[in-house]
C-alpha cells in the first residue's frame, strides 16, 4: 500500500475558514484563528494544550455506563480494558459520527481510525493512558439522512433506502427498521459478493434467534464495535438518563445563561462574517442551545426563548405548541434529563462535561462549528478543547491505479465529470502534430483577437466592446473544435471513455469525494483483513490535507 499526500485544495467545496484552520502554524500569533481554536492540529501541539479536569468528571458512574453499553454492543476484550483504564484515570480523544445506515461513509471508519491514532500518540508522548471514543449522534431526528447507504456496481452508485419511516420527529437512534430491511440486506449482501461483512450487516442489523429487532443505534454499535475490535474503540450512545445525568451541569447552564451565550455566540457569528468567513450555524435571534423532548409524543423539538415574560417575570420557552418556564425546564433536567439534548454547538460542550477529552476528531463542517463553540467551550468549561481534523483520503484499487498510471491520471485530475476526463483523455491521445496545429491555431487566434479588440477600442468604446463579443464567439468556436478533435480520438479508441467512466465512479461518484460517499463496508467486503489497521497507520503520518492510499 502506497501512500500520497496532497493539499486539501484539492478537494472542492473546501471552506475557507477550513483552510485557514490547517494552515494555523503559519498564522500570526495573535490570528483570529488561532484565538478560535485554541491550538495548533500539528506536530503535537495540542498535546501541549492544558489538560481536561479530571476532577469535574465521575469515571466510575461513566465506566458503568459505558461498560453496560459495551455488553449489549458485543464488544471486544480491547474496548473494555480501555473502558477500565478511562474509570482509572485515562484521557479520551473522541470522534463521532450519526448512526447511518450499515455504518455510513467511508469517512466514518477515516473518523474513527484517526481517533484510535492519536490516542496511542497521545499515550507515548505524554505518558498518560489516552482511549479513543466514538460518540452516535443518536438524538439527532433528520432520519432522511441516516436511511441511506451508496454501494459501487459496475457501472454505477446504488443508493439503498431502508424507507424508515415515523410519523413524528423523534431522535433516530431509537428508531427500529421493519421487516423490510432483510430484502436491503439481500441486496447489500450481492452488492458486497457476499463477503463476511455481509454477514456481519446480518448479524447487527436484524433481530436475533428469539429477539427483538435492534433500533439503529443498537445495530449501529454493535457493527463499529465489530470493525474496531481489535483496536479497542468505545462505542457510546450519551442518549439515555444516565448520560445526561452526568452532562446536567452543561445543560443547566444553558438554560440559566441562554441569554448572555445567546450574546457571545451572535458576537462571534458577526466576527466570523467580518472576516471574511462564514458561520456554520445561523444563530437566530430567538434560537437557544437546546433540543426537547416531547414527554407523550416523544417528539423533538427546538426550544426557543420568547421575549415576553411570564407571570412572575421569568423568562419563557417555547418548543413546538407549548409552552415553558425557565422553572419548568429545571425541573424537567432534574426529573428527566434525557428530554432535554444539546444542538450542534452546544453538543462538543455537553459531551466534555461527560469524558476526560483531550482532542475531538471532526471534519471540516465540524471543525468549522468549533470557531463558533469555542465561545460555550469558554463560559461553560473554561477551556477549549483542541479540535483535529480527520484523515481525509481517497482509496484506490489496483485495477483503477493501472488505469489512472496508463493514461497519466493524477487525483486532481480525476475530481471531475466522467465526459470532461474523457476529453482529455481523448485530447492527450491525439497525435503530437495536430496538438501542435491546434495550439498554435489557437494561441494565434487570441493573439489577433486582442491586437483587434484593443484597436477598435481607442477608435470607440462601444466598438471595443462589440469586437470583445465577437472575439470570444470566435475562440468558443476554436476551442469547440478541439472538443471535436478530441471525440474523434475516442471514437477512435472507446476504452479510453471506458476508463475515464471507471475511475470518476470509483475517485469521484456522483461529483462528490469518495470518502462521502461511498459505504466503509464496500471496501471492508473487498480488503478486510488488515484493513482498519492500514488505515490508522496512515493516519499516524498526519498529512495536512487529503491522502491517496492505493490499495
Amino acid at each position: 500500500m502506497s501512500v500520497e499526500c496532497y493539499p486539501i485544495t484539492v478537494l472542492p467545496h473546501i471552506s475557507q475558514l477550513y483552510r485557514d484552520y490547517l494552515g494555523m502554524a503559519d498564522s500570526a500569533p495573535q490570528s483570529p484563528v488561532r484565538q478560535w481554536y485554541g491550538s495548533e492540529p500539528f506536530a503535537g501541539r495540542w498535546m501541549q494544550a492544558p489538560p481536561p479536569d479530571s476532577s469535574k468528571i465521575d469515571a466510575a458512574r461513566l465506566a458503568d455506563l459505558l461498560e453496560s453499553q459495551a455488553a449489549d454492543f458485543g464488544a471486544g476484550d480491547a474496548a473494555r480494558a480501555n473502558i477500565a483504564r478511562l474509570r482509572a484515570g485515562a484521557r479520551a480523544v473522541v470522534t463521532g459520527q450519526q448512526v447511518v445506515l450499515f455504518g455510513g461513509p467511508l469517512l466514518t471508519l477515516l473518523k474513527a481510525a484517526t481517533a484510535v491514532s492519536r490516542a496511542h500518540q497521545a499515550t507515548a508522548a505524554t505518558g498518560v493512558p489516552h482511549v479513543p471514543v466514538f460518540w452516535m449522534a443518536t438524538e439527532d431526528h433528520d432520519l432522511a439522512e441516516v436511511d441511506q447507504v451508496a454501494l459501487l456496481t459496475k457501472t454505477t452508485v446504488e443508493e439503498l433506502h431502508a424507507g424508515l419511516k415515523v410519523a413524528r420527529a423523534v431522535p433516530v437512534g431509537g428508531v427500529v427498521p421493519g421487516p423490510e430491511l432483510a430484502l436491503i440486506l439481500d441486496r447489500a449482501a450481492e452488492l458486497l459478493e457476499y463477503a463476511p461483512i455481509a454477514d456481519w450487516l446480518r448479524e447487527c442489523y436484524l433481530p436475533q434467534q428469539n429477539g427483538s429487532a435492534p433500533s439503529l443505534a443498537l445495530a449501529f454499535g454493535r457493527l463499529m464495535a465489530r470493525i474496531f475490535a481489535t483496536q479497542g474503540l468505545i462505542i457510546m450512545d450519551a442518549a439515555s438518563r444516565g448520560f445526561h445525568s452526568l452532562g446536567a451541569s452543561t445543560l443547566r447552564y444553558a438554560i440559566e445563561h441562554a441569554d448572555e451565550l445567546h450574546t457571545a455566540l451572535a458576537d462571534r457569528s458577526k466576527e466570523l462574517l467580518d472576516r471574511g468567513y462564514h458561520a456554520q450555524v445561523l444563530v437566530a435571534d430567538n434560537s437557544s442551545l437546546l433540543f426537547l423532548l416531547d414527554e407523550t409524543t416523544g417528539e423533538r423539538a427546538a426550544l426557543r426563548r420568547i421575549t415576553a415574560n411570564g407571570e412572575n417575570g421569568e423568562p419563557q420557552w417555547k418548543a413546538g405548541s407549548k409552552i415553558y418556564t425557565t422553572a419548568d425546564l429545571l425541573a424537567i433536567l432534574e426529573a428527566a434529563p434525557e428530554r432535554l439534548s444539546p444542538n450542534a454547538l452546544l453538543r462538543p460542550i455537553f459531551q466534555d462535561t461527560l469524558l476526560p477529552t483531550t482532542a475531538y476528531i471532526g471534519g471540516p463542517a465540524e471543525i468549522a462549528y468549533f470557531a463558533q463553540s469555542a465561545v460555550l467551550y469558554q463560559a461553560i468549561l473554561g477551556r477549549i478543547t483542541p479540535v483535529l481534523p480527520r484523515l481525509s483520503a481517497t482509496l484506490i484499487e489496483p485495477a483503477i491505479a493501472a488505469v489512472m498510471e496508463k493514461d497519466e491520471v493524477q487525483l486532481p485530475d480525476a475530481f471531475t465529470t466522467a465526459e470532461a476526463l474523457a476529453q482529455r483523455l481523448g485530447a492527450r491521445a491525439m497525435p503530437i502534430e495536430g496538438k501542435r496545429k491546434l495550439a498554435a491555431a489557437g494561441n494565434a487566434l487570441e493573439h489577433e483577437i486582442e491586437t483587434a479588440v484593443s484597436y477598435l477600442s481607442g477608435m470607440d468604446e462601444s466598438l471595443g466592446r462589440s469586437a470583445r463579443v465577437s472575439g470570444s464567439k470566435m475562440l468558443y468556436q476554436m476551442n469547440r473544435l478541439r472538443r471535436m478533435a478530441a471525440t474523434y480520438e475516442l471514437q477512435k479508441d472507446a476504452s479510453l471513455r471506458k476508463h475515464a467512466e471507471a475511475i470518476t465512479l470509483n475517485v469521484f461518484p456522483n461529483g462528490h469525494p469518495q470518502e462521502r460517499v461511498l459505504a466503509g463496508v464496500w471496501f471492508l467486503a473487498r480488503y478486510s483483513e488488515g484493513l482498519i489497521d492500514r488505515i490508522v497507520t496512515v493516519a499516524n503520518n498526519q498529512c495536512p490535507g487529503h491522502v491517496v492510499i492505493r490499495l
